[in-house]
């Protein structure tokens, strides 16, 4: 509600009336001149351990700005440093990683340890099983948990909640505990009928039952918005139409987080990749550099080490802007 201010009614010299000023809640003038803004101190909609009255204050802010470069250099120290530091290992010759570690090449670059960890100890070959083994565990994990996710957000059978209450027990076992019955279920598959060890496929098909990734693919198919749904089988939309060009469409967010959960989890997985793959000739890197480390130059198993962490920093990089959107598994659009 305005109020005019009956006192604003004032004539000019040729007898003419000026327009009525209106106060606006607060006192703000409505119709005259417009009152002056606070000067903002700090970012809109943001709150702080320092008040926006003492941010005025240069000391403070002096301080503030110090404090904040001085946490951020301490997070590039800890997060950046150690990969920087290994960068600088691979090509750096032995004598002088062992007797001075940190100092910057004092005698010179060794760029023959990258070609010979990449030729000699056949780095190339175990970083293909490696690649071939995260791309099969992407695949078997993506399959398993948009459709899962997908039957029991979406479709919502009547067993639907006795099912998600299953998957959701499941992530209370540990996963120690059912080596033993998986490892005798790859020795004799009930369907195939012939062992799967020294198979990429005793790798590829246990990845696929991850609970977490279905919960994950639940909980954000929830937040879809049912209209749209609807809008496509009235439209005439069959299941797998409304799969392949609605749902997925929409949850590109979170399938890049579980494609970047789903890809990391595979190329550090250690244990599960010795025990079924017995032949060194088809072991990803996780388990071949520990046996190859005792009898390779240090300078040369430090850049097989380096080589073995491009494709998940690379492939991190590559999906950042969706895994930042997708954590809080806010990324739905509503409308």
């Amino acid at each position: 509600m305005t109020v005019t201010d009956p006192s604003r009614h004032r004539a000019d010299a040729g007898g003419s009336i000026q327009t009525p000023v209106a106060a606006g809640p607060g006192g703000a003038v409505l119709g005259g001149r417009p009152a002056r803004k606070p000067k903002k101190t700090q970012p809109e909609g943001t709150r702080g351990y320092v008040s926006a009255k003492d941010w005025q204050n240069p000391r403070i802010r002096g301080t503030m700005t110090l404090l904040h470069g001085l946490l951020m250099a301490l997070l590039l120290l800890v997060g950046v440093g150690p990969m920087l530091l290994l960068a600088k290992f691979a090509i750096t010759p032995t004598q002088d990683i062992i007797r001075t570690p940190l100092a910057i090449f004092p005698n010179g670059v060794r760029l023959e340890n990258i070609s010979e960890a990449w030729n000699d100890v056949q780095i190339s070959h175990y970083f293909l099983n490696t690649i071939w083994l995260a791309a099969g565990s992407w695949f078997v994990q993506m399959l398993v948990a948009t459709t899962g996710g997908y039957v029991l957000s979406v479709l919502r059978p009547a067993w639907g909640k006795i099912v998600n209450g299953l998957v959701i027990a499941t992530l209370f076992v540990p996963s120690v505990v059912l080596l033993v019955p998986l490892y005798l279920t790859i020795l004799n598959p009930p369907v195939v009928g012939t062992s799967l060890i020294n198979n990429f496929l005793a790798v590829w098909l246990p990845s696929g039952a991850s609970a977490f990734n279905v919960v994950l693919m639940t909980r954000f198919f929830d937040g879809l918005p049912r209209e749209v749904f609807e809008a496509a089988r009235v439209d005439g939309a069959s299941s797998f139409r409304l799969f392949w060009s609605v749902v997925l469409p929409m949850s590109k967010p979170i399938l890049g987080v579980v494609s970047v959960f789903a890809t990391i989890a595979s190329w550090k997985d250690f244990l599960w990749p010795m025990l079924v793959l017995k032949d060194p000739s088809k072991q990803p890197l996780s388990v071949r550099l520990p046996a190859i480390a005792s009898q390779t130059d240090l300078g040369v198993f430090l850049a097989a080490l380096a080589i073995s962490t491009l494709i998940p920093v690379v492939f991190f990089i590559a999906f950042q802007r969706l895994f930042l959107s997708g954590a809080g598994l806010g990324g739905a659009v509503k409308g």
